[in-house]
């Protein structure tokens, strides 16, 4: 008789584990989490989650949904945009929290929207003056 097809895939011939390691670890549904079909992908420990602890779940309140987070900038930033701007001693930083790393030069006089307590400290030892907007 003569062969007319040839089987293809000869990888797993003459072993018993299939590439799986132990015999133990590919038997039946078991290794597929507690669902049958190979497509599902859900994790089984969800209904443990629902039922037993549903607070991890939940929303509670409101939330802005435009509310935009401060951009930050620091003295040193500061005292280098007052050296090249011509606008004298007046700087309007607004959606900034202005932080204290490094110092002021000259006096000036910065609206941001927010300042770090060091930084309005660092401000008024200048001789300038932090406006809250």
């Amino acid at each position: 008789m003569t062969i007319r097809h040839q089987k293809k895939n000869r990888k797993y011939h003459g072993t018993r584990r299939w590439g799986v390691g132990n015999i133990k670890n590919a038997r039946g549904a078991g290794d597929r989490g507690g669902h049958g079909g190979k497509l599902v992908r859900k994790k089984h420990n969800f209904t443990y989650m629902t039922a037993k602890t549903p607070w991890l779940l939940s929303r509670k309140g409101f939330t802005k949904w435009n509310q935009a987070k401060l951009k930050e900038i620091d003295l040193r930033e500061i005292s280098a945009m007052l050296e090249t701007s011509k606008a004298g001693g007046a700087l309007e930083l607004r959606k900034y929290k202005v932080l204290s790393n490094g110092a002021l030069t000259k006096p000036a006089e910065i609206k941001a929207s927010a300042f770090s307590q060091k930084a309005r400290e660092k401000i008024e030892k200048a001789g300038g003056k932090a406006v809250q907007l």
